[in-house]
């Protein structure tokens, strides 16, 4: 699994999916987070290609966002914004966490962070069964990418 940069950036989830491989790891990614939230609408090019945005991207992470169809009182957020970070060991990347945002007209109310303490932080955290559909989708996306490429039809 190689992971594409353009210009020293990392680039949207569309652009990683250069390879089968890559492309069914992030379409299994979407399938997870629809299973837990069905009405949630998935963007694979969350960023923009701007100076600002460029700043902000890490360039081992495969970044894709999701959207409800309005405001979700439940999850305090109207998207959320996940950022699967990589690390290369042996020549192979390998997921060593992810990053996630919620972000409403007000901008971002929460964050969690696999990488850590896996604990909700912010001005409005989702509710506590949204919390655990959430840890839910990450534990089930570092699986995705971290198991080996042939065990992916299974």
């Amino acid at each position: 699994m190689r992971f594409t940069k353009k210009g020293g950036f990392a680039v949207n989830a569309a652009e990683q999916a250069k390879d089968f491989q890559i492309a069914s790891k992030i379409a299994a990614v979407v399938n997870v987070f629809k299973g837990e939230f069905p009405d949630l609408r998935s963007d694979l090019k969350p960023w923009t290609n701007d100076p600002e945005t460029r700043e902000m991207l890490d360039p081992d992470s495969i970044d894709i966002s999701f959207h409800f169809p309005g405001y979700s009182f439940r999850c305090h957020s109207r998207s959320i914004l996940i950022q699967i970070r990589f690390h290369t060991v042996e020549s192979e990347p390998r997921a060593i966490g992810l990053e996630v945002a919620g972000f409403s007209g007000l901008g971002r109310q929460w964050v969690f962070s696999t990488i850590e303490n896996w604990q909700f932080v912010g001005k409005k955290e989702p509710v506590p069964d949204v919390q655990e559909k959430l840890k839910h989708c990450c534990r089930q996306t570092l699986e995705i990418f971290n198991r080996p490429n042939e065990s992916l039809a299974s």
